[in-house]
């Protein structure tokens, strides 16, 4: 991907102090025109980003909540328009900028925003609008955010700027926005834009108030599995019954918990079932339970085909079909066994 630049301005941020007590203020130093940056010393390092971060590769909805690439949609009211959004409205005023004046005016709001984020650190921000030749008149919105490191974090005057930032800007640490996000060349979602943000730290999450996310999967089998629960809590159950409300409140504990213990409220077929409407959408979810200290990695469609849950005598057994066994890595003697045949094994549970 070829990106012209159009305007690029360049930005110091600084944060003095810790928490609430922290001083944060930005330095401008350079708006730069077409002509400049391909004359300047940002060229040398920023050469390559523009494309790199067009074509990281994003989810719709991711696998983890904590993925560092996501695709954020400007908020709208039904009945409204993309204008109704007021980070809509900024963006499209500093991606539309027609003098190095106005851009300069109007990605300051960008800068005031940013560093009133509660987990903004100092380093260095710049604020682009470039042209991708091959496709688009209209140009994009980048930016491009990278913290420094406290090595390289002393910037003592305009002529030793460039020296320190490239010691401190690399692609590994860089987070970045793209707008409107571009999910094939040529083709552009205006009410969509493209964040990275490799640290634990959601800086642009914060930054963009306006802005929603798709959810991740995870997040969307959990809403199924909310519903289905509370569809048969209100068949099985009187409506504001005592007992209703002591099992809503428990589950809403459940709910919350980041490690549960099994419910023991649906049948196979009954789970088989629910989990077959998650896997028509999400094929490669994936299944993960310890039982004890055994950690078991599977995929959801395992589950009532080659996964089966059972109880012998008051205790979980989990029995794994397959055509073969791995072992990698921890040599032992278990791999010279030749398995007793399952009846015999049942008997030896039961025996415990």
């Amino acid at each position: 991907m070829d990106f012209e630049i159009n305007y690029l301005s360049f930005y110091v941020v600084q944060v003095e102090g810790k928490g609430e007590n922290a001083e944060k203020f930005s330095k401008h130093f350079q708006t730069l025109e077409s002509e400049d940056y391909e004359n300047s010393a940002l060229k040398d390092f920023l050469d390559g980003e523009l494309a790199k971060i067009s074509k990281r590769k994003v989810e719709r909805h991711p696998k983890t909540d904590q993925a560092p690439t996501k695709i954020g949609r400007f908020i709208v009211e039904p009945g409204y328009d993309l204008s109704s959004n007021p980070n809509y409205n900024l963006f499209n005023r500093v991606r539309m900028a027609e003098t190095k004046e106005f851009f300069r005016e109007a990605n300051e709001q960008i800068v005031n925003a940013y560093i009133d984020t509660s987990a903004v650190r100092g380093g260095v921000l710049l604020v682009a609008n470039a042209k991708l030749r091959k496709y688009f008149d209209e140009p994009f919105l980048f930016i491009m955010k990278c913290d420094f490191e406290p090595k390289v974090a002393s910037i003592s005057d305009e002529t030793t700027l460039i020296r320190n930032v490239e010691m401190a800007i690399t692609t590994k640490n860089m987070k970045s926005i793209q707008y409107p996000y571009m999910p094939e060349e040529g083709m552009i979602e205006e009410g969509e834009l493209k964040i990275h943000q490799s640290s634990h730290a959601r800086y642009f999450e914060d930054f963009l108030k306006f802005v929603d996310y798709e959810p991740s999967l995870p997040e969307i089998v959990k809403t199924q599995v909310i519903g289905m629960v509370q569809d048969h809590i209100n068949e099985t159950f009187q409506p504001e019954s005592e007992e209703k409300e002591q099992i809503e409140a428990s589950m809403e504990v459940w709910a919350a918990s980041p490690k549960r213990e099994i419910q023991e409220r649906f049948s196979s077929d009954q789970v088989i079932e629910a989990a077959a409407q998650i896997i028509e959408h999400s094929p490669e979810i994936e299944l993960k339970l310890k039982m004890d200290h055994v950690s078991i990695n599977g995929l959801l469609s395992d589950f009532g085909d080659t996964i089966h849950m059972a109880k012998v005598n008051g205790r979980y057994v989990l029995l794994i079909e397959a055509d073969s066994i791995l072992f990698e890595k921890g040599f032992s003697p278990i791999e010279f066994l030749k398995p007793d045949e399952l009846p015999n094994v049942i008997e030896k549970i039961n025996q415990k």
